[in-house]
């Protein structure tokens, strides 16, 4: 199976900057899309950013300018650096894998999709 262990959350002022990594692991061939999502209390889950392996990204409206997305294939693994940071950024952050090919138990498994458990944001002063 193929494990997502995210870190990088906590609190910070408004203003502030935060790093979120989100690291795989497992049998894992190649990745195609790397991206974060986000969810506030109260609210649905929302895309934030994505990154194919291709290097094309795509970043909602509010965070542009802001947020930068970027991969490192030999790690599998893909960072989100936050910068200028508002309380509406405040939400449990997702990693999510797409396309993912993957060996189980000796088959190959193709354009599988996987999640992190998630890590909190907090912009507070």
């Amino acid at each position: 199976q193929v494990q997502l262990v995210e870190s990088g959350g906590g609190l910070v002022q408004p203003g502030g900057s935060l790093r979120l990594s989100c690291a795989a692991s497992g049998s894992i061939v190649s990745i195609n899309n790397m991206g974060w999502y986000r969810q506030a209390p109260g609210k649905e889950r929302e895309l934030v950013a994505t990154l194919t392996k291709g290097g094309s990204t795509n970043l909602t409206d509010s965070v542009k300018g802001r947020f930068t997305i970027s991969r490192d294939n030999g790690k599998n693994t893909v960072y989100l650096q936050m910068n200028s940071l508002e309380p509406e950024d405040t939400a449990v952050y997702y990693c999510n894998l797409g396309g993912v090919d993957y060996y189980r138990g000796g088959l190959l498994r193709r354009n599988m999709n996987f999640w992190g458990k998630g890590t909190l944001v907090t912009v507070s002063s």
